[in-house]
């Protein structure tokens, strides 16, 4: 994905302040082995760009007058109350060096699952997304869940997950195999609809 910044010389909380008016973004670039660069960004392109889940996890294309420079999203500070852009931290990268980032899971095939339609249970992520090293070539737009043998009050884990190839989990040191979804009985327990099949076995026998 490619967008446009302009540089800029001037910084402090006044400048921010008069580029916002302007409709403008003040954001910083840092990294790959280079001096921090202060730009600007327009305020509609990157409002529209955030709001697109590829922007948050993809290699970026940054048009710095001319110049492209490929960078990470890092971080964005929005406005308390209004739908406004103050912000956006990015990061460059190097071909040849890992970066550390965290991609949205995607889960799929979850309604032909046993869980949902057999025992009409309901499947809740555990979560969204999921820090990963890779390097830049390898970074995934988002990491796949097939959740298709999903069975009745189980939950699923990431060491069911296969992750792209050059691709490791980053958060191996807290949590090594984190859950990511689990099937739920709607307005009860798992334990109580499998109760509920039992006593219903029994009956017929």
């Amino acid at each position: 994905m490619k967008f446009s910044a302009f540089a800029r010389d001037v910084q402090g909380s006044g400048a921010s302040r008069r580029l916002r008016r302007a409709g403008q973004v003040p954001a910083i670039v840092y990294g790959g082995g280079a001096e921090p660069t202060i730009v600007s960004l327009d305020h509609n392109q990157i409002y529209h760009d955030l709001h697109k889940e590829a922007f948050h996890s993809s290699i970026l294309d940054m048009d710095i007058d001319g110049k492209v420079e490929k960078v990470i999203l890092r971080s964005v500070q929005w406005h308390a109350y209004k739908q406004q852009v103050l912000h956006v931290d990015f990061q460059r990268v190097r071909a040849d060096q890992a970066i550390t980032t965290r991609v949205p899971l995607n889960f799929l095939n979850g309604e032909e699952s046993p869980a949902v339609k057999v025992h009409k249970q309901v499947i809740s992520a555990l979560l969204t997304d999921l820090e990963i090293t890779c390097l830049p070539a390898n970074l995934p737009v988002s990491i796949d869940v097939d959740l298709a043998e999903l069975e009745a009050g189980e939950t699923i884990t990431l060491a069911a997950v296969t992750l792209p190839a050059g691709v490791e989990y980053a958060g191996a040191s807290t949590d090594a195999d984190p859950a990511l979804a689990t099937a739920l009985q709607v307005g009860g327990s798992a334990a109580a609809d499998n109760a509920d099949d039992a006593e219903g076995e029994e009956s017929a026998e």
